[in-house]
């Protein structure tokens, strides 16, 4: 992979990393364009971690605040909150502990996968767009692991991280304002947790990752650029409920790929 291809790949998952239009499927899709293995979990790793980083700068009040209610070290709205966030990450932890291999090798096995989650998530984002649930103001508990569940699934290239985790959130009624907040903390620890894992275990040195340092580097900061100003977006566009323009989206490139597969 040269930096050219990593700028444009980090380009790709820092704007559809927070757009409701599956980021993993999206670098499939880009890998295949330019004839890159779409085997490297590394470059996916990193370029994952590097919308986390703009996930913090973005949501840095909100985080700071959760952060100075845990320290206080007693039962108040902060540290539920943070609860309810480690309740979300139950299901993809199980996930990463016990079938990480097999999700390793989904990846690189080709766009069929990607077209038909695509149609997944557009279809997940039109009942969320029609659903008329009652909106509670608070995610409860039970809510948190549903959602942490829909998290789950969306290891599958195609099936859209954000989309799954806003349209269940709203399907249960939730603020989408609130949801679309919660989605993006939720997924801080498990992705800096997977980056740390790697490169301790030295799986982002060159020999293992047939990547040179200067293209990771690349793509970590075009998709830190490009995540900071989706998140910023997409937080706007949540609270104005436009997400049906991306299950069109979604339809349209899903059927595009079923067909030309």
């Amino acid at each position: 992979m040269s930096w050219l291809e990593a700028l444009v790949l980090g380009v790709v998952q820092g704007l559809t990393e927070f757009l409701p239009v599956s980021s993993s499927g999206h670098l499939q899709i880009g890998n295949a364009l330019f004839g890159v293995s779409g085997e490297n979990l590394a470059f996916t790793v990193v370029v994952h971690a590097a919308t986390v980083c703009s996930t913090i700068i973005v949501l840095r009040r909100e985080i700071a605040a959760l952060l100075k209610g845990l320290f206080r070290f007693s039962w108040n709205p902060e540290t539920i909150y943070i609860a309810k966030i480690v309740v979300s990450m139950i299901p993809v932890a199980i996930i990463g502990f016990f079938f990480k291999d097999y999700v390793e090798g989904i990846f690189g096995s080709g766009l069929l996968i990607v077209g038909i989650c695509l149609l997944i998530t557009a279809a997940l984002l039109t009942f969320a767009y029609y659903a008329r649930p009652r909106v509670k103001q608070d995610i409860s508990f039970r809510d948190a692991f549903i959602i942490g569940l829909a998290q789950a699934c969306a290891v599958l290239p195609g099936l859209s991280r954000s989309g799954s985790t806003i349209a269940a959130g709203i399907l249960l009624g939730n603020n989408k304002e609130n949801i679309a907040k919660f989605s993006f903390l939720m997924v801080l620890v498990p992705v800096l947790g997977e980056a740390l894992l790697s490169l301790v275990g030295g799986d982002f040195a060159a020999e293992e990752t047939g990547i040179s340092a200067l293209a990771l580097i690349v793509g970590f900061v075009s998709a830190f650029v490009s995540g900071y100003i989706a998140c910023s977006w997409m937080l706007n566009l949540v609270k104005k409920g436009k997400l049906i323009w991306f299950a069109v989206y979604c339809f349209v490139v899903g059927l595009v790929i079923l067909f030309l597969h």
